[in-house]
């Protein structure tokens, strides 16, 4: 008869939290469900890991899956996590100094609890199921309203001593920009590469002010030979291909895999970043594998699962 284990992912994002079931036998393995609830931020965002408890075992009982062979959980946060599992800030949940791990593990009676930062979980779950399959040294990018990265190094996370590795959004690219990021510091890549910088960009190098402008259109006026928009594009890709640049100067990773809302740019991008990645690298750095990343909002708990699956 075959042993069957179930492992679990939560990738807990500002609106919704992203969950992942998956099946392992000594015969067969794959995903059993998937599935989202709202994310409740309210009293400090203390009734969030309650909430993905109720719904696990919900799921469970609807599928007539056993509980008990819950084996271990991975849970993704937006913000950092130590190697203890604990998340000592997390602005968009209003998580101060919360124990992920200890915590859930009294509530849910779950044996193996594991907390990791979102990032740096869709950067495995990459890893594992998606456009890095084949790799085990990468760095992910991802570039939305911010720009976040995960990296991984001999098929696991590299967190750093506090969670905080893989910020690449706020390395900074321009020492001489007068205004500030969210991060209180100035001239960081996100200010450049991310949706709301492209259009930050596109407004100076267009001359407009005050009128609608989204990422999508930039890019899409781009694509379309505006070349004020091309320009916008183009100076935010190198200033993104500088600082992957300097990443593999430290990293050295096999592949570069592009993932969030921008990326859906698709070739357009991937080529002006090789473009100015390998400008600005070293000989023995340059032509990296780029990819598009290709399991878009589930990668999150794909990487939960594989981070705990690896651990349990």
């Amino acid at each position: 008869m075959d042993e069957v284990l179930y492992y679990a992912g939560a990738d807990i994002g500002g609106t919704k939290i992203k969950f992942g079931l998956y099946k392992k036998g000594v015969c067969s393995e794959g995903l059993e469900a998937k599935w989202d609830i709202p994310t409740d931020i309210s009293d400090s965002g203390s009734h969030i890991l309650g909430d993905i408890a109720v719904s696990l075992k919900k799921v469970c009982a609807d599928r007539n899956i056993d509980y008990s062979l819950i084996a271990g959980i991975g849970i993704g946060v937006p913000g950092p996590a130590d190697s203890c599992g604990v998340v000592k800030e997390c602005v968009n949940l209003g998580w101060k100094n919360v124990d992920v791990r200890g915590e859930f593990r009294k509530i849910s009676g779950i044996p193996v609890v594991m907390a990791g930062n979102d990032a740096n979980v869709a950067a495995l779950g990459e890893m594992w199921k998606g456009s890095g399959c084949g790799f085990d040294n990468l760095v992910m990018v991802t570039l939305g309203t911010g720009v976040g990265g995960g990296v991984i190094i001999d098929g696991r996370i590299h967190p750093g001593s506090t969670g905080a590795a893989g910020e690449i959004g706020h390395i900074t690219v321009n020492p001489y920009e007068t205004e500030m990021c969210n991060c209180k510091s100035r001239g960081c890549l996100e200010q450049y590469s991310s949706a709301t910088g492209i259009v930050r960009l596109a407004k100076q190098m267009m001359d407009i002010s005050g009128e609608e402008l989204d990422a999508k259109t930039v890019i899409d006026m781009a694509k379309a030979g505006d070349e004020s928009a091309d320009r916008a594009v183009d100076k935010a890709m190198e200033y993104l291909g500088m600082a992957l640049s300097n990443i593999a100067c430290v990293t050295d990773p096999q592949v570069f895999i592009i993932g969030g809302g921008v990326s859906a740019a698709g070739e357009f991008l991937i080529k002006k970043i090789e473009k100015y990645y390998n400008m600005y690298s070293m000989n023995t750095l340059k032509n990296k594998e780029f990819k598009i990343a290709g399991l878009g909002n589930d990668a999150g708990f794909y990487g939960c699962i594989k981070m705990v699956m690896d651990n349990a």
